[in-house]
């Protein structure tokens, strides 16, 4: 199985590990994480063939939908997730837009992009919670 791998783009604060990969991985999916926008384009290019985009609406170094649009001149089936507070403006270039950061519905996103992928993942962690009750 190859387990669907998403950038996760989010603003870096000292001592802390993105909350948003946590959430990603736990649900046993790959995570690339960047900490700019900058640093963010650097690994896209790098590593181009990720399932999707998870991005933080207030990025300090590059706007939001400049960021995005980058990203879709590069890569534009590349599904962009950005997740921003309430009130924020519009980043018309990403194809989803979550309003504050809600781990259940960022998952419920990325497993519509990847939905055959998900459910094979989802039926693995059963299989395995079976064999560990045997």
């Amino acid at each position: 199985m190859i387990r669907p791998c998403f950038l996760v783009i989010d603003r870096e604060f000292p001592g802390s590990i993105s909350t948003r990969k946590l959430v990603i991985e736990t649900a046993k999916f790959n995570v690339i994480t960047a900490y700019s926008g900058q640093e963010a384009l650097d690994v896209f290019t790098r590593f181009p063939a990720v399932s999707g985009i998870v991005l933080d609406g207030g990025l300090d170094d590059v706007p939001c939908d400049e960021l995005a649009l980058k990203i879709k001149q590069l890569q534009p089936k590349v599904p962009i997730i950005v997740i921003s507070a309430p009130g924020f403006s519009e980043c018309p270039h990403a194809d989803y837009q979550l309003e504050s950061f809600d781990p259940a519905k960022l998952l419920e996103t990325l497993r519509s992009i990847k939905p055959e992928a998900a459910a094979e993942i989802e039926k693995r962690n059963e299989e395995l919670s079976r064999e560990k009750l045997s």
